[in-house]
């Protein structure tokens, strides 16, 4: 198929969907287009076919907070999130007068929250019963385990105000504090290795009889705080040792662990990667979630047929609209503005980020014009990709999937119409045909 000089000057005109013949005289064109009588048609019935596809696992090592919470979704189940972390104190020197006072955790909230935060929250800490490492040698992953004590070193009941509040305090043991100063004042940690030795680290966890949100909290600014003091003169001064979670070592001792136990029997038969659930027998829908691996698949099995259009034509614009399930999401479960677009194999390995010509990440982006009538979708521009498919001669397994921002760390949630239906996703193509002269 040819690319034809001019062709950016008609856009303006073709957008409108007109079939009528364009007058030759308002554009420049080459030889070919003024010799030609040329239509500009709108087609909206290319198929396109949508599935649900699961990710084995996610890494979460490389997350950008703490998750921890616990809620049920009534489409996808009961998911839950909790962390796992090694610390680093910020010194290893307690002066020989000091005396210990507390210790407890402070988690900073990061803005960061999903499902309803009116309900409470109940959080326990836990030591880990074990050093953490990666079972492959570089990564963790959403689906990585480690040991840890029963018993709570500390734990909070307390209702999320994760943008109106700065951070929440949860005592910690004294016999935990007690033990670690003893050990720091007499010098028998002085190095990361053996500290971690010593105390591998911590689990937060949910209650598990929780059923409200799941809150972000920064993991660079979340610390474990020992407190401690020195007399001197008329007065005690205090004193502090954060333990941070340790984001220097490679690989970095730290991930989330998110979870869902499905109640959609959809979901339940996507055991691997490599398996994928058609939405035309998902009752017309397919799904996403982030954190637990789900992803919506979508490829367009019979893009050439447009060769079959008498002519010869030129692909000027390509949109994709894919409409949410009416009353599948909530404030609370919302919807967010933006979707990434990324290419899998037929393996469904992912493979890169979609990419428009000016190397920027082509993005789904939510229109909500007409959201007072229930109408709203996800618009995503294609030309660029479907001008690939079109000009290859070979045949490709390779699709398109859509993921939520920071996919490794939340657990944004979407529930999309499949391919059928007056609500169903379209494929829009702008497409200009010309006739040579015999």
């Amino acid at each position: 198929m040819k690319q034809f000089l001019g062709l950016l000057g008609l856009l303006a005109l073709v957008v409108s969907c007109s079939t009528d013949e364009i007058n030759t005289s308002d554009f420049v064109a080459g030889e070919t287009f003024t010799n030609s009588n040329i239509r500009a048609v709108m087609i909206d019935t290319m198929a396109v076919e949508t599935y649900t596809m699961k990710f084995d696992s996610l890494v979460t090592s490389q997350a950008t907070r703490l998750l921890i919470g616990k809620y049920s979704d009534p489409v996808f189940g009961t998911v839950e999130s909790s962390s796992y972390f090694e610390l680093s104190p910020s010194s290893y020197f307690i002066d020989s007068e000091a005396e210990y006072d507390s210790i407890g955790f402070i988690l900073k909230y990061d803005n960061y929250y999903y499902n309803d935060t009116l309900q409470g929250n109940t959080i326990h800490i836990k030591q880990l019963s074990e050093i953490l490492e990666p079972e492959d040698g570089s990564n963790f992953y959403n689906t990585s385990k480690s040991g840890y004590y029963e018993e709570d070193l500390g734990s909070l009941t307390f209702t999320p105000r994760p943008v109106g509040t700065d951070s929440i305090y949860v005592k910690l043991s004294d016999s935990l504090g007690m033990d670690l100063f003893d050990q720091f004042q007499q010098k028998q940690i002085t190095f990361q290795e053996e500290f971690k030795t010593y105390f591998p680290g911590l689990s937060i966890q949910p209650d598990v009889d929780d059923n409200g949100a799941i809150i972000g909290f920064s993991y660079t600014s979340s610390v474990m705080r020992m407190y401690y003091s020195i007399s001197e003169q008329n007065e005690r001064v205090q004193y502090t040792t954060d333990f941070t979670v340790n984001t220097i070592s490679s690989p970095v001792p730290f991930f989330n662990k998110m979870s869902v136990v499905e109640t959609n029997e959809y979901l339940q038969t996507l055991t691997d990667k490599k398996t994928t659930v058609n939405s035309s027998i998902s009752d017309n829908q397919s799904y996403i979630q982030s954190g637990i691996g789900y992803a919506t698949k979508i490829n367009f099995p019979n893009l050439k047929t447009l060769f079959d259009i008498p002519g010869q034509g030129t692909l000027l614009n390509a949109s994709l609209k894919i409409r949410p399930v009416e009353r599948s999401y909530t404030d609370e479960l919302a919807l967010r503005d933006t979707l990434s677009l990324f290419i899998v194999d037929g393996n469904n390995d992912l493979t890169q980020q979609l990419l428009a010509t000016d190397a920027t990440g082509v993005q789904a982006i939510l229109n909500r014009d007409n959201e007072e009538f229930n109408d709203i979708y996800y618009e995503v521009p294609l030309s660029t990709y479907i001008e690939g498919i079109l000009t290859t001669d070979r045949e490709s397994d390779e699709a398109i999937i859509l993921l939520p921002a920071n996919y490794n760390s939340t657990v944004d949630r979407f529930v999309l119409y499949g391919n059928s239906g007056n609500k169903g996703t379209k494929l829009e193509l702008t497409y200009a045909i010309y006739d040579e002269d015999e």
